[in-house]
């Protein structure tokens, strides 16, 4: 049984370390939080699928003497929150529109087990978009989330 957990991390690992987000984040904030150098960094990117979306992602970064004082070097918290916005027309591409929705945004958070991912789910009873900033990690997931939602009416 161990054989086989330990063959299911190395492949879920090859697979993450192969797989590579084509967004890009820009970052538009860095607010200091204290004299640890811990820092919240706000990010900006554009959903690659859909036209006239922007989202904004920010997360907690633990500066150096904070690693020091913990002893946790390779690891920053799973905290995020994330709020998306019409920016433009929107035009919706080729998406996934199964209830797991798809990936649209990952950036490490640890150097191999953690990172933080932007899903893409759409609400069709609703016309409404929805992405969701959670933590992935390779056991002990995290419930620690947050939510935007984008309605694709009109207004009249």
């Amino acid at each position: 049984m161990d054989r086989i957990r330990r063959l299911f991390t190395f492949l879920f690992l090859a697979t993450a370390l192969l797989t590579v987000s084509s967004v890009r984040a820009e970052q538009v904030g860095n607010v200091d939080v204290d004299w640890l150098g811990n820092d919240i960094i706000i990010e900006a990117f554009s959903d690659p699928k859909i036209e006239g979306i922007t989202c904004h992602v920010a997360y907690f970064e633990r500066g150096l003497i904070d690693r020091l004082q913990k002893g946790n070097w390779f690891e920053d918290p799973s905290n995020s929150s994330i709020s998306c916005r019409q920016t433009g027309v929107i035009e919706i591409g080729d998406i996934d529109r199964s209830d797991e929705g798809e990936s649209v945004f990952s950036e490490r958070r640890s150097i191999i087990w953690k990172s933080l991912n932007v899903k893409r789910i759409f609400d069709k009873q609703n016309q409404t978009l929805i992405y969701i900033a959670h933590a992935r990690q390779v056991q002990d997931g995290s419930a620690k989330m947050s939510i935007s939602t984008i309605p694709l009416f009109q207004n009249e």
